[in-house]
């Protein structure tokens, strides 16, 4: 008996021993979600094999959907349990992605506060709530000036000397501009795309170089309805109706009259880098944005993050931790630089002397030291509202006053909704 007592104590041990090896190989699947975009595709391609080299019982899913339908694809998912463990959402949707309880606040203990206040660039505390940070961006972005360097130099430009004032950039455009014998716009000086990042541009840089802002410092009230809206409002508009360097609307998107060669400058973020250098034998350049008339630099910062969702429980959000924690390391962002052209979102992992110097990267990280990052409440609301304005202005030719106030009426209803609410 005590023989058979001890087989049975041994081939329990051994049993023990083997479930713990099943335990310790066992695989945990999360699933990872962002929009379809060619080269964020390829970079987090890139992540997930990296991440899952370095943590073999973590298997990552990665899905994308049309950028149209990726809001309602989450709104679907995750109130049904299904869905992304990780998920990618734009900095300016964060209130109502809270408030649908789509994502939870990162875990203190893989990602303190002191930690993300120290390394990342500042504008990342737009993702802050009550003491919480619900997410951290690999990248981040600013807006730049790109230009043809072909099209420059037939028009007698130096393509080493890009305009750096508004008042340059208007000369340019008017010597590079193209039109038929009738006429018709056969190539842009500058891309009017309110639509692209031009609504940015305007709100962001031009408002606040004529001495404006576009909304109170506690973000409840709308300011762009003011001298300095009129004055920058108008002297955009004009681009089209007096001085006809643009039109709105020309190719469909500004990009795509930039990348076909018939624009000789346009206004677009660092997210478009990738893009642009795939094409052979396309030359261009990239400079910060035209100073204002007193020489002040102003520029538009904004960035993508990975949030936990709710969904995310148990091993899965253990998992999910070390998935998010992995994607936003020095590491994770200079493969997010080389593939999308998008900035560190760590400071010091961006302003390396190399990257500064760079002369593409350099003018974007430069912008992110005077930038500001727009505190949305409805991003997709007070875009509307914004697109809606410049329809106004330039196709219907309303009063830029008359527009400004019109927009200032309706984005205000939006935030006094949503404060009423808080």
């Amino acid at each position: 008996m005590r023989g058979f007592r001890g087989m049975l104590v041994g081939l329990a041990a051994a049993v023990g021993v083997i479930s713990g090896a099943q335990a310790q190989t066992q695989t945990v699947e999360i699933e990872y979600w962002q929009y379809v975009f060619d080269a964020r595709i390829k970079a987090m391609d890139e992540l997930i094999k990296r991440f899952q080299a370095a943590n073999p019982n973590i298997k990552v899913k990665h899905t994308t959907f049309p950028y149209a339908d990726y809001q309602t694809k989450i709104a679907a998912a995750l109130p049904a349990g299904q869905g992304p463990d990780v998920v990618q959402l734009f900095y300016g949707w964060l209130d109502n992605f809270v408030a649908a309880k789509f994502i939870q606040p990162l875990p203190k203990d893989a990602f303190p506060p002191a930690m993300i206040e120290k390394d990342f660039y500042p504008i990342v505390s737009a993702m802050k709530r009550d003491g919480e940070y619900y997410g951290l961006p690999t990248a981040v972005r600013s807006l730049a000036l790109f230009y043809n360097k072909k099209l420059f130099q037939e028009a007698g430009l130096d393509p080493a000397k890009p305009p750096q004032t508004t008042d340059e950039l208007l000369e340019a455009a008017k010597k590079t501009v193209k039109r038929d014998g009738a006429g018709n716009l056969l190539s842009e000086g500058i891309t009017l795309d309110f639509p692209g990042q031009d609504y940015h541009w305007w709100r962001e840089v031009l408002l606040r170089q004529n001495g404006g802002a576009p909304y109170s410092d506690d973000n409840k009230k709308v300011t762009y309805d003011s001298e300095a809206g009129a004055k920058s409002l108008t002297w955009y508009a004009d681009l089209q109706k007096v001085h006809k360097v643009g039109q709105a609307g020309f190719m469909d998107e500004g990009q795509a009259a930039f990348r076909a060669g018939r624009a000789a400058m346009t206004i677009d973020g660092s997210f478009r880098l990738g893009a642009f250098g795939n094409i052979k034998g396309f030359e261009w350049g990239v400079a910060e944005l035209p100073a204002g008339p007193d020489g002040k630099r102003f520029n538009f910062a904004s960035y993508w993050v990975n949030a936990i969702t709710t969904k995310a429980t148990g091993e899965k959000l253990e998992a999910s931790k070390k998935f998010l924690a992995f994607v936003t390391t020095p590491e994770a962002m200079q493969v997010w630089l080389d593939a999308v052209g998008e900035l560190p979102a760590r400071k010091a992992a961006a302003e390396t002397d190399k990257n500064l110097s760079h002369p593409i990267y350099g003018p974007f990280l430069k912008a992110l030291n005077y930038s500001n990052a727009t505190v949305f409440v409805d991003e997709a609301g007070q875009r509307q509202v914004a697109l809606d304005l410049a329809n106004r202005v330039l196709i219907q030719n309303q009063d830029a006053k008359a527009a400004l106030a019109e927009a200032a009426k309706a984005e205000q209803a939006i935030l006094d909704r949503f404060y009423a609410k808080k």
